[in-house]
């Protein structure tokens, strides 16, 4: 691994966590180099819900690769493309009733939430946007002025400004009514408030500690945008492709956002992708006014357009993954009542789970102690305070059952010998 020491810059991060080095995936495993197989809890951060290297998914790609398919086409019009619009349309946005644009704004997250921004800057003539507590939304300066976490946005070396946070669904611990001082400042010409373009919000946080928005919250949010002219932003990038179950994260409050950004599984086999959907009358770029040389990833058309037909042709994908999450839901539940010296909280909707730890610092200890045993976790939260277990939604039940036996083994190791 000296390659890496050396020559790798010192931002990289994830591989301190998991010191080998990964030779071949498949499904929910990784193998290393020794030969070691690894289960994934991972899931290349939300880019893998369909697993590693889906074979339904590769045959397609090798053979548009076999025949010389345009891999790179900036905007230029391709059959892949075509491909890929005329199948979201039939499979994802008709079925909805859903009538958005798509744009292909660069291959990350990221880019996606730079042009949802823009474009609302854009529409409304307006500068400032309200963004939440704990949220995150890419590491560009955009997207970092939308983000809450202190030691990211202290990377950009500059003031972020235009973006004015709020407080998330329960931070108050239901002590104060929703959206009470948001409302208020936007009614009250003496507020000081710089009038929002735009509200942009994930229905559940993921780097933010696994937080789940109630279905109330979030209607009562479209509510409040709609009455005050504002646009609003979902970001779908990591919730989104049936993370929390339906297609997108949004659909269980039954609202309508005027502008959504998504990425990672979009092109169901890790390959760079991003859309943002734009309601009709949003769509109010001039030609070029948003543009960049990887928004046109054919490979990823193609991946994506196998990855809807074969999971979102019906409803199976989404009952699996509510079923599964529920699953998880319970054997986290039942630790956290093994537990008398440290506060455990399960959280999250969906695949998207997490285990809060009182004592911070045992997060991160109980998965070091997770990928001793062969299995791959991460944690999220502004304290890293929070176990995450996103595995990939085809994971089967039998190595579902496996990784929350190894998360159960993992943290009572780890507790034992804590205080309270």
């Amino acid at each position: 691994m000296t390659v890496f020491e050396d020559l790798e810059s010192e931002v990289r991060s994830y591989c301190r966590s998991w010191p080998v080095v990964f030779d071949t995936a498949q499904g929910a495993r990784l193998n290393d180099v020794d030969g070691r197989s690894y289960l994934d809890f991972f899931a290349g951060a939300g880019a893998l819900n369909y697993g590693h290297n889906p074979p339904k998914l590769k045959g397609p790609m090798l053979e548009y690769l076999a025949k010389d398919g345009i891999t790179h086409g900036l905007d230029m019009y391709t059959v892949a493309k075509g491909e890929f619009l005329h199948t979201f349309e039939e499979i994802v946005l008709r079925p909805r009733d859903l009538e958005y644009k798509v744009q292909f704004p660069g291959p990350t997250g990221a880019n996606s939430v730079e042009s949802a921004l823009k474009l609302a800057r854009k529409i409304t003539g307006r500068e400032s946007i309200i963004n939440f507590t704990h949220a995150f939304h890419g590491m560009t300066l955009g997207a970092l002025s939308v983000t809450g976490n202190s030691m990211k946005r202290g990377g950009a070396g500059i003031p972020l400004v235009h973006a004015t946070p709020m407080p998330f669904d329960n931070y108050f611990d239901g002590t104060v009514p929703d959206f009470l001082w948001l409302d208020r400042l936007l009614g009250d010409a003496g507020s000081g408030l710089n009038y929002p373009a735009a509200v942009i919000v994930e229905t559940v946080q993921g780097e933010g500690g696994i937080n789940p928005a109630r279905v109330e919250w979030l209607q009562g949010l479209a509510d409040l945008c709609h009455r005050h002219d504002i646009l609003l932003i979902v970001d779908d990038v990591q919730m989104g492709v049936g993370r929390t179950g339906p297609f997108f994260s949004f659909e269980i409050a039954g609202i309508r956002p005027d502008i959504v950004c998504l990425s990672k599984s979009i092109s169901g086999y890790g390959l760079p992708m991003a859309l943002t959907l734009i309601k009709p009358e949003y769509d109010q770029w001039g030609p070029g006014e948003h543009n960049g040389t990887f928004r046109g990833n054919n490979l990823a058309f193609v991946t994506a357009t196998a990855a809807l037909r074969e999971f979102w042709s019906d409803d199976v994908m989404e009952r699996s993954t509510i079923a599964k999450g529920e699953r998880t839901e319970a054997a986290l539940t039942e630790l956290a009542a093994e537990s008398s010296v440290v506060e455990l909280t399960p959280k999250g909707r969906g695949l998207a789970r997490g285990l809060a730890f009182s004592q911070p610092e045992l997060a991160a200890k109980s998965c070091a102690a997770a990928f001793g045993r062969g299995l791959l976790m991460e944690t999220s939260g502004p304290s890293d305070e929070v176990m995450k277990i996103m595995p990939p939604l085809t994971v089967t039940d039998a190595e579902l059952e496996e990784g929350l036996a190894i998360v159960r083994d993992s943290v009572l190791a780890t507790l034992e010998g804590v205080s309270a």
